[in-house]
């Protein structure tokens, strides 16, 4: 038995218990809680973060969060400028999403410490609109800050597609807590949000990208102490439609010279793939 590779997996295990713990999502239902200041930001409580959702049905953290390339946002890119509507469409979807997140106490849960509140865009606008108002002002601060009352609504409930939130925010100011001691313990014990989602290097994303438009090259869920310890193999790079490659790379259905995949950091590691095969593997991409 390679014990090695078995403790590599149990704390990989571990490690997604601490976000799991570290992360508040909200069921159906109304909250109280309160926004405090970010330890590792004290002049922005928010953080925003972009994910590439469903993805081998995984969501995996840009490196685009933090100003790096992105090789599923570079292709994105060219896929956009390829001139026909259906590209730009399926470039668009690869796009990295805005998920923003605060730390906050739940009220009821005071014991439990700080969590990460993740948040949509329309939830995001109605909290620094608040803050904006001269009125609210920072709702944040822990002794004259205000809490956020949330409303959850599930899909059914609100007719939507997705569980809606709505927010209003308490107009009394009152403390983070009674006990000075206890709000400096929980300003301090805070996890650094970049501990809970793993940054996976430009080599392995563009592995993830070149596995999802090619499943046959992914690796089972049996496979993956194995793979904990063995050498990776070396990527497959990405399969392209043919019908936009031959009309608007010059008539050829491979990946490489003319492709487009030309001016991307991998564009010499172009397998020799059918045509059909290629169409195949957009249609059953980007059809989803």
């Amino acid at each position: 038995m390679n014990i090695n590779a078995i403790k590599q997996r149990l704390n990989s295990l571990q490690n997604t218990s601490k976000k799991t713990d570290s992360l508040w999502k909200p069921k159906p239902g109304k909250y109280q809680v309160r926004i405090v200041p970010y330890k590792f930001n004290k002049e922005n409580p928010f953080i925003e973060l972009l994910f590439h959702y469903n993805i081998n049905n995984k969501t995996y953290l840009s490196p685009a969060s933090f100003g790096r390339p992105d090789p599923i946002v570079e292709f994105a890119e060219k896929l956009k400028k390829l001139g026909d509507t259906e590209n730009w469409k399926a470039g668009k979807k690869m796009e990295p999403k805005l998920r923003t997140f605060a730390p906050v106490i739940v009220r009821g849960q005071e014991n439990e410490g700080v969590k990460f509140w993740g948040f949509g865009k329309t939830v995001y606008q109605d909290i620094l609109g608040y803050i904006a108002d001269p009125d609210y002002g920072d709702i944040t601060d822990p002794l004259t800050g205000r809490d956020i009352v949330l409303d959850v609504q599930s899909a059914e409930e609100s007719n939507a597609a997705y569980p809606t939130t709505t927010i209003r925010i308490k107009p009394s100011q009152t403390k983070l807590h009674d006990d000075p001691a206890t709000i400096q313990n929980l300003l301090e014990n805070q996890k650094n949000i970049t501990e809970l989602y793993s940054e996976l290097s430009y080599a392995e994303l563009k592995s993830v990208l070149e596995n999802w438009l090619n499943p046959g090259s992914a690796p089972s869920d049996d496979e993956i102490v194995e793979e904990l310890e063995a050498p990776k193999p070396k990527a497959q790079p990405v399969a392209q439609k043919q019908s936009s490659v031959s009309a608007d790379m010059g008539g050829t259905s491979e990946i490489g010279g003319t492709g487009i995949m030309e001016d991307l950091p991998w564009e010499n590691e172009a397998p020799k793939k059918a045509a059909d095969d290629v169409a195949s593997a957009f249609d059953d991409l980007f059809n989803n």
